[in-house]
């Protein structure tokens, strides 16, 4: 998996390339880590994206609930394969998808 950063202003983005998954979700989540008290936007773009595993959905979800209402979060770009996996699991519920 590879990770390409942006950031502008107070909004980041997070470009994920590959397979999103239990080896990989510690990377992500490192990436988070060190953008999320510079920023009040958070955008992942998983256009290139090709699979989400259980712990990828897992780092999503911690983001969301530590942040709380103060971090906007948008997710951009999904495959049908992995859009597929965000509507069974319900996360097209809880994230802005576009």
């Amino acid at each position: 998996m590879e990770i390409i950063k942006t950031l502008e202003g107070t909004e980041a983005t997070l470009k994920v390339i590959g397979r999103l998954d239990t080896l990989t979700s510690v990377d992500l989540e490192k990436e988070i880590t060190e953008v999320v008290p510079q920023i009040d936007s958070l955008v992942f773009d998983f256009e290139e994206l090709e699979y989400i595993s259980s712990a990828g959905f897992r780092v999503l979800l911690a983001t969301r609930n530590k942040s709380g209402k103060t971090l906007k979060i948008k997710i951009l770009h999904l495959t049908e394969e992995v859009e597929s996996l965000f509507e069974v699991t319900g996360f097209c519920d809880i994230f802005t998808i576009e």
